[in-house]
């Protein structure tokens, strides 16, 4: 399985950020591998992704989620996948978003691409959208602030 983590500074109130990483529906508009996401309910989301020629749908459930400060999800079929992103107000207008994520690739392709950090190039590269996305706009499209508490151990 590799990990990849990834921070972005971003111009925006830590508010704005956490609102717009909440509107999971609009991952298409900044990350690129992202082809469409159903949010089911409050927690459980339906992921439609394209590698190159590798298509995958999977289910997800986010476990843990804090206002202004964390979104934590894994996937519950498909390929196995879980993350965090974290939420660190630097001062009034301005944030660290960190994104860290386990992926376990599915066949030769994907073993591949994890072997070539194509994953890290991504996740990088979604953050840099995720910037000029938010940044571009000054508030977010939208924004769930409820609260979810890790599982009982």
């Amino acid at each position: 399985m590799g990990t990849v983590e990834k921070s972005i500074d971003v111009d925006v109130p830590v508010t704005a950020a956490y609102n717009q990483w909440t509107q999971f529906e609009e991952f298409p508009q900044f990350m690129e591998h992202m082809k469409r996401v159903e949010q089911l309910d409050d927690t459980r989301l339906r992921f439609h992704v394209r590698f190159g020629p590798i298509s995958r749908e999977f289910n997800a459930v986010v476990d843990e989620q804090h206002p202004d400060e964390r979104v934590a999800w894994h996937s519950t079929d498909g390929p196995k996948h879980a993350g965090v992103v974290t939420f660190h107000r630097l001062d009034e207008g301005k944030c660290r978003v960190t994104a860290q994520m386990d992926i376990d690739p599915e066949g030769i392709a994907e073993d591949i691409g994890d072997a070539l950090n194509i994953v890290d190039m991504q996740v990088k590269a979604d953050m840099k959208r995720f910037k000029e996305f938010i940044e571009e706009r000054g508030n977010a499209t939208g924004g769930w602030r409820g609260d979810v508490d890790p599982p009982a151990p």
